[in-house]
C-alpha cells in the first residue's frame, strides 16, 4: 500500500468519526428537548387537571360595578404575580341603547378602585397561607367596572378564565 492510500484511508475514517459524532450529539441534543418539552407539556396538562374555579356570586351595583365571588376548588394555587394572566370577559345590555349589547374583554389592574373596564381583586378569604395567592379552597372577591353602563332589568353573562385555561361562567342580573 501507497502513502496516498493510507493516508486517504485515515481522512475517510477521520471525516465518518466526525460525522457519526454530530450525528450523535444532534440525536441527543434532540432528543433532551423532546423529552424537556414532553415534561413542560405534561406539567401544563397536569396543573389544567387539578385547577377547578366556581362563580358563586355575581352582583351589579350602579349599572357600572360587578362584584364576583369565586372559589378554587382545586388543587392549584394562583400566584399573585398570575392575576394579570387572569381574563374576565363581560356580556351585557348597554343602557339605552337598542339592541345594544355589548361582550369585551376587561384587563386586570392592581389600581383600587379599578379604573373603567378592569377589574381587581378586592380580597381573599382566609387567607392566612401564602397571603395574596389564590389556594385551594379559598374564597376570592373581585370587582369590575365597566362602560357604558348596564340596562337595568336585563341579563348579562360573564366568565373568568384562568392562566392555565381554566374557567367558569355565570349569568348575572342587572
Amino acid at each position: 500500500m501507497s502513502f496516498g492510500t493510507i493516508f486517504v484511508t485515515i481522512v475517510f475514517v477521520a471525516i465518518l468519526m466526525f460525522s457519526s459524532y454530530l450525528l450523535a450529539t444532534s440525536t441527543i441534543f434532540t432528543m433532551n428537548t423532546l423529552s424537556q418539552s414532553f415534561k413542560k407539556a405534561n406539567d401544563m396538562q397536569n396543573g389544567k387537571l387539578k385547577t377547578e374555579i366556581e362563580i358563586v356570586n355575581v352582583s351589579v351595583s350602579d349599572a357600572q360595578n360587578i362584584t364576583v365571588v369565586i372559589n378554587n376548588t382545586g388543587k392549584t394555587k394562583i400566584l399573585n404575580d398570575d392575576f394579570k394572566y387572569i381574563d374576565v370577559f363581560v356580556y351585557y345590555d348597554i343602557v339605552g341603547a337598542a339592541e345594544g349589547y355589548t361582550f369585551k374583554w376587561i384587563p386586570y389592574t392592581e389600581t383600587y378602585p379599578p379604573e373603567n373596564d378592569h377589574w381587581t381583586v378586592v380580597s381573599i378569604s382566609p387567607d392566612s397561607v401564602n397571603p395574596r395567592n389564590f389556594d385551594p379552597d379559598e374564597q376570592m372577591k373581585i370587582w369590575i367596572r365597566v362602560l357604558p353602563r348596564i340596562e337595568s332589568g336585563t341579563t348579562g353573562w360573564i366568565e373568568v378564565v384562568m392562566p392555565n385555561g381554566i374557567s367558569a361562567s355565570s349569568y348575572f342580573y342587572a
